[in-house]
């Protein structure tokens, strides 16, 4: 009987180990959501290159196995967004997921990758609740979230701009909800006041109806804008003659749409976790993949596809390539910690978000190119900035209608 137990168990032990044997030899099938049309789509295509540097860099292989790419145009649309999460998932057989682009977008499949404990890796969607009040376990960001990068922004305007009146416009849907909120929390709680808030819809035909009725008493102006809506409000912005300085969200001067501005953003201040002129080692070699693979710096959308993939890599190579135990390759995305990146220094906090340096970027131009220049940086930077995160889940998401508690 011990002889029959003991055959039963090896050959228990062999069959479970041929069986991740062979789950680590097919390819790892991952499911990329971008977006090919509409106001978010430039991003979109940023972020497809990202993602294809990495694989390239890669060879197409990971820890061993293959990766193979199915790509879903989700057209920044909510709806459809979660019918291609189902499509990648149920129809394609996807195994992880890398995207959705826009905010509102994670948020409306949210639910759908609980029920399916489908492991997801945002490369940009940077919806604050995710990471916060309702995190999803499944759920990892390889990008700062929304009012992270904007926080340092809020002091930064007024301790050492020392703006005190400041007018906002940004784009109507969660991205510019919450990075405005943010921008505006530390803003006043260093002296400052938003006088005003002005809200465009993302696919705005044009922003001269709410430059006029921009408050002439404002210090500046602080611009939330996603995709290409930054270029079209900054060249308004110059044509209505106005005078006031601009301060940025990170997507509002992003590399990906710099080179198609002028004039009209030099001066531009704004706050990101990542710029093209970031002097590291590691961020030098990958501006120079970029131009050299698409004739065009890197941006947010680039970057952070591109580092989305290389959280997959960092997390495959943990488990072996073995991703049979979704639990434990879950665990192991949640402990990506790496020393050099384009970014600098990445390590994720316990609500699997990054803690990221931030940077203060001028718009200048260099060599006839406009760069975004960094002239300060606020060193590991956490989602909860300096309050904690016991002290901060106790007030609401930030929102559209969010105010200072009193």
């Amino acid at each position: 009987m011990r002889r029959i137990g003991a055959l039963f168990s090896t050959t228990f032990l062999i069959g479970w180990a041929l069986a991740g044997a062979a789950e680590a030899a097919e390819p790892l099938k991952v499911g990329f959501m971008t977006v090919r049309s509409g106001a978010l789509a430039a991003g979109g295509r940023q972020m497809e290159e990202g993602l294809q540097l990495c694989i390239d860099a890669h060879k197409g292989e990971m820890a061993g196995r293959k990766i193979q790419i199915i790509t879903a145009d989700t057209a920044g649309q909510p709806a459809v967004t979660k019918t291609k999460a189902q499509e990648l998932v149920e129809r394609d057989g996807a195994q992880v997921l890398i995207g959705p682009l826009a905010a509102f977008e994670a948020l409306a499949i949210d639910d759908y990758i609980r029920q399916t404990k489908t492991p997801i890796i945002s490369p940009s969607a940077a919806a604050e609740d995710l990471t916060q009040r309702k995190p999803n376990p499944w759920f990892v960001r390889a990008v700062g979230t929304s009012a992270q990068a904007h926080h340092a922004l809020g002091e930064y305007a007024a301790k050492e701009l020392k703006y005190k009146r400041i007018v906002i416009i940004a784009d109507d849907f969660a991205f510019g909800h919450e990075l405005s909120a943010g921008f505006q929390r530390t803003f006043e709680q260093n002296g400052g006041k938003v006088i005003q808030k002005l809200w465009s819809p993302l696919n705005a035909a044009e922003y001269g109806t709410y430059i006029t009725q921009i408050d002439p008493t404002a210090d500046a102006v602080f611009a939330g804008f996603a995709g290409g809506n930054g270029i079209k409000f900054l060249g308004e912005y110059k044509n209505y003659g106005m005078q006031k300085p601009v301060l940025g969200a990170m997507t509002t001067v992003d590399e990906g749409i710099l080179k198609r501005m002028g004039d009209e953003a030099l001066g531009v201040i704004s706050a990101g976790w990542y710029s093209a002129a970031i002097d590291t080692p590691a961020n030098k070699k990958f501006v120079a993949a970029v131009q050299k693979a698409y004739s065009a710096d890197p941006g947010y959308y680039t970057v952070g596809a591109y580092m989305a993939c290389e959280f997959l890599n960092n997390a495959l190579e943990q488990v072996k390539g073995d991703i049979s135990d979704k639990a434990a390759f879950m665990k192991a995305l949640r402990s990506v910690n790496m020393p050099e990146s384009p970014y600098g220094q990445v390590k994720l906090d316990q609500y699997g978000q990054p803690i990221l340096d931030i940077t203060i970027r001028k718009v200048e131009k260099k060599d006839g190119k406009l760069q975004n220049t960094v002239i300060k940086t606020y060193p590991a930077v956490s989602q909860f900035w300096t309050y904690g995160p016991d002290e901060f889940l106790k007030s609401p998401v930030y929102s559209r209608d969010w105010t200072p508690a009193k």
